[in-house]
C-alpha cells in the first residue's frame, strides 16, 4: 500500500475480495463484509440490536445458573430499596451498583461461552481469560455488598 491517496475498503460480493478505493472526501472509512451483511442503518439498526439484546437476556438466563442468581438478588435488592427510607442519591449508587454486577456479569457470560466455543480442551490461557472474568464478578458484587453495608449503616445514624 504505497499509494499515497486516501483509501477505503470496499466489497465485491462475486469473489470476496476486499479492494481499495479512492475516497473523494480524504477519510478514510473501513468497511467490512460483516457490516454490509448487516445492512440495516437508522430505526431499523436500533430495532435489530434490541432484538441481538434481549436474545442475550434469554440466553444469559437460560444457560447461566450465576446470571440466573444475580438477576434474582437484584431484584430483591431493587425491591428492598423501593422501600428503605434511604435518600435519592443513596438510591441511585445502590441501582447503578447492581446494575454494575448484572453487567459484569453478562460480560463474563459471554467470555465463557466463546472460550467454550472455541475449545472445549483445557488451556491456561482459557483458564486466565475465564479466572480474569469471575475475579471482575467478585468485584462487582464486593462493591455491591460494601454499598449495602455502608447504607444499612448509615440507618443508625
Amino acid at each position: 500500500m504505497n499509494n499515497s491517496k486516501t483509501t477505503a475498503l470496499s466489497h465485491e460480493h462475486k469473489n470476496l475480495d476486499y479492494k481499495n478505493q479512492p475516497v473523494s472526501d480524504g477519510t478514510f472509512i473501513a468497511d467490512s463484509f460483516a457490516n454490509e451483511v448487516k445492512g440495516k442503518k437508522g430505526l431499523a439498526r436500533i430495532v435489530k440490536a434490541t432484538g441481538y439484546s434481549i436474545d442475550g437476556f434469554k440466553a444469559a438466563y437460560k444457560y447461566e445458573a450465576a446470571f440466573r442468581q444475580v438477576i434474582w438478588l437484584n431484584l430483591v435488592l431493587f425491591t428492598v430499596i423501593v422501600f428503605m427510607p434511604f435518600g435519592v442519591i443513596l438510591k441511585m449508587v445502590l441501582v447503578v451498583a447492581s446494575f454494575l454486577s448484572l453487567i459484569v456479569e453478562l460480560i463474563n457470560t459471554g467470555i465463557e461461552a466463546s472460550i467454550d466455543h472455541t475449545s472445549t480442551k483445557q488451556h491456561p490461557l482459557a483458564k486466565i481469560a475465564k479466572d480474569v472474568g469471575s475475579a471482575a464478578q467478585f468485584l462487582a458484587l464486593l462493591l455491591l455488598f460494601v454499598l449495602w453495608l455502608m447504607a444499612l449503616s448509615s440507618l443508625s445514624y
